[in-house]
């Protein structure tokens, strides 16, 4: 899958193409439904593939302060693009420039002059350009006078629910990580690079495999039973906290993960950290001997939980 950050790196060999645009924040079942009528229409003409996405995420730009958690970081999305077999990300930086385009503008200058695209699919609900003027009926109002073709997919449910990522991270909020799995299509996980991190884990007699998370604000808090992939054949448990460490002053949020039964070094490895059952908020403590009497009991209900879930470490392999 090739990578085109921004417009100044669109080149001639880059049109013509089929497309799609949006966040795919999670890329969750119903954006696979868009990339898989995405895929039909690239082979039915015989050109390439492209997801035409945003970063930052163009509420992240506008308010910043109330915008969404994140579900998924950059890399994590492209990762996902590329196991749905998509040709090409168009990756466009939303700043100033793009954010007071008109959406004929748009359409004309970046869909038709410089991707050359001969098919565009989107949400039905889709909105495009300076204050979201543009939408579907504007964009086949375009593609008839330029000679692309518009096409909408409606929203996708499953089991009654409309999927959508904004009824994922309200799963994830509430702890119900089957149903937020269910409309992703797969575990809710984070990946991210070990860090070198302070060693109070190993002090307190629990080593943790640190990570940040990308993102300006995640969408879980908490302590929380968890499986670790990325580590050669085997699929370890482990309890994981997602928070600021508030006992030791900590500001920044974190992943911080603890693999039961494993004593390697892990500094610099990618690793992913699926989620599976939620154990407890956040909270501060007295004193750090209070915390590893906690931490303990994290331990204990994540070893349960994983001990009467005999399947659940072999579900996504």
């Amino acid at each position: 899958m090739e990578l085109i950050r921004d417009l100044h790196n669109l080149k001639s060999v880059h049109r013509p193409c089929v497309a799609t645009i949006g966040n795919f924040d999670g890329v969750h079942q119903g954006h696979q439904v868009i990339i898989r009528q995405l895929q039909r229409h690239a082979r039915e003409t015989g050109l390439p593939a492209v997801v035409i996405t945003f970063e930052p995420q163009p509420m992240e730009y506008f308010a910043p302060e109330a915008a969404p958690a994140r579900l998924t970081a950059f890399r994590e999305k492209l990762e996902l693009f590329t196991q749905f077999d998509v040709d090409r990300v168009f990756c466009l930086r939303f700043a100033h420039a793009l954010a007071t385009l008109p959406a004929q503008r748009f359409v004309e200058d970046l869909l038709v002059a410089r991707l050359g695209v001969r098919r565009i699919i989107v949400g039905d609900d889709f909105r495009f350009g300076k204050g979201r003027a543009g939408d579907f009926g504007l964009l086949e109002k375009l593609g008839r006078e330029h000679g692309f073709d518009a096409i909408p997919t409606e929203t996708f449910y499953l089991e009654g629910e409309r999927v959508s990522s904004s009824r994922i991270r309200a799963h994830l909020a509430a702890g119900e990580f089957d149903r937020a799995a269910l409309l992703l299509g797969r575990p809710y996980y984070i990946s991210g690079r070990v860090l070198h991190g302070d060693k109070r884990g190993t002090g307190l007699g629990f080593p943790t495999a640190n990570l940040l998370l990308k993102r300006k604000k995640s969408p879980l808090s908490g302590v929380f039973a968890v499986t670790v992939h990325g580590l050669g054949e085997s699929v370890y448990e482990g309890v994981a906290s997602i928070g600021t460490r508030p006992v030791f002053g900590g500001t920044t949020e974190l992943l911080e993960v603890h693999l039961f039964d494993f004593n390697e070094r892990l500094y610099g490895r990618r690793i992913r950290v699926e989620f599976m059952q939620y154990l407890r908020p956040e909270r501060n403590f007295d004193s750090p001997d209070a915390l590893v009497t906690q931490m303990h009991e994290d331990a204990r209900q994540a070893r349960t939980y994983f001990a009467n879930n005999k399947n659940t470490r072999f579900m996504t392999e």
